[in-house]
């Protein structure tokens, strides 16, 4: 990866701050800058469209954790009409990395939670940088039960780089609550909607991902592990993380190939970071048509064809060995020569 490329983020940033500062100072100075303010803008479009051309895996995953791309937060106060937020796990405490409650979305009732990641330092403390801890976990099957009982639809907002890993997560039993969730999600009879819209990382994602549609922005991420620490397992090297990037096959494009996601809702020109209003109006037509869709529908058809599409994830091959001929296989035990493996091979589906 070039140095240019490598800074393309950084260089449209600065350029959106120059317009920014222009458009202050001519404001403030009663000048007339709006030649400047042109040039600059068409300059900044003109690199925002040569590097969004081709977008490296690598690219998409600095866009999904983007410091201004939109968060749960914004898309609560943006997308939804109201939303009163509840608290706590009725076991433990309160989590603030899992934000949730009862939303109003267009006419629909529902039961909204997501993760929350925080913009400052002292929020994203509070928030554990959006990593949930097993009562944010516990917390989010209570408003999905919640929501259960109401008989109002569910709308899970993904955004974590993983689970906590903490020694005292370990000892609340992190993995339990996101087996658990995984488990009582497929049995939760109302329809559930999952929106991907920055990271979606490992279980912690997968936690509060089980639904009846899945959705991701179109430059979030969906990975088995962040590419950082797939390039230090594998390779013993963090700093091939791009290559790492690529064999994880973690956009929303390969997402939606492999049958992972059923629709990948479009971003503003430039990402969502640059005009987050026009991305949670992005976010609200997908997520409404998304409930228009499943509202009324059979709620035994909806949970057999929930578990039927996760276990039909994945793609595997496997391997026999031919039967030897009559009269036995050459004398070293090999298969015969000329013989090859018969393969049977298992594709990722999303229905």
């Amino acid at each position: 990866m070039t140095e240019e490329r490598a800074d393309f983020i950084e260089l449209i940033d600065q350029l959106d701050a120059d317009i920014a500062e222009i458009k202050r100072r001519s404001l403030e100075e009663g000048e007339d800058r709006s030649a400047d303010i042109a040039t600059l803008e068409a300059e900044r479009d003109r690199v925002i469209g040569i590097f969004f051309e081709n977008l490296t895996a690598w690219d998409k995953v600095r866009l999904a954790r983007h410091p201004r791309r939109p968060y749960t937060s914004d898309l609560l106060n943006a997308a939804f009409d109201d939303f009163l937020e509840l608290h706590g796990d009725r076991l433990f405490g309160d989590d603030p990395a899992i934000v949730g409650g009862l939303g109003w979305m267009g006419g629909y009732p529902v039961v909204v939670l997501g993760h929350q990641k925080g913009r400052d330092i002292k929020e994203r403390r509070l928030r554990n940088f959006g990593s949930a801890r097993p009562e944010g976990y516990r917390k989010a099957l209570r408003l999905m039960r919640l929501a259960e009982k109401l008989r109002k639809p569910v709308v899970a907002i993904v955004d974590t780089p993983a689970a906590d890993c903490s020694v005292e997560a370990e000892e609340r039993g992190i993995s339990e609550a996101i087996a658990r969730n995984l488990m009582e999600m497929f049995r939760i009879r109302t329809p559930i909607v999952v929106v991907v819209i920055g990271e979606g990382g490992s279980g912690g994602a997968l936690g509060i991902a089980v639904g009846d549609r899945i959705l991701m922005l179109e430059h979030a991420i969906y990975s088995v592990i962040p590419p950082e620490g797939c390039a230090a397992i594998l390779w013993r090297d963090p700093e091939r993380k791009q290559e790492a990037a690529e064999a994880l096959k973690l956009t929303a494009a390969e997402a939606l190939r492999f049958g992972l996601i059923d629709r990948i809702v479009p971003e503003p020109f430039g990402g969502a970071h640059r005009d987050p209003e026009a991305a949670a109006r992005l976010f609200r037509d997908a997520v409404l048509a998304e409930l228009q869709e499943l509202a009324g529908s059979d709620v035994d058809e909806l949970l057999r064809k929930r578990y039927a599409r996760f276990r039909s994830m994945g793609v595997w091959e496997t391997a026999r060995e031919p039967e030897a001929p009559a009269g036995g296989g050459s004398s070293n035990g090999n298969p015969p020569q000329g013989g090859k493996p018969s393969r049977t091979r298992k594709a990722a589906s999303g229905n």
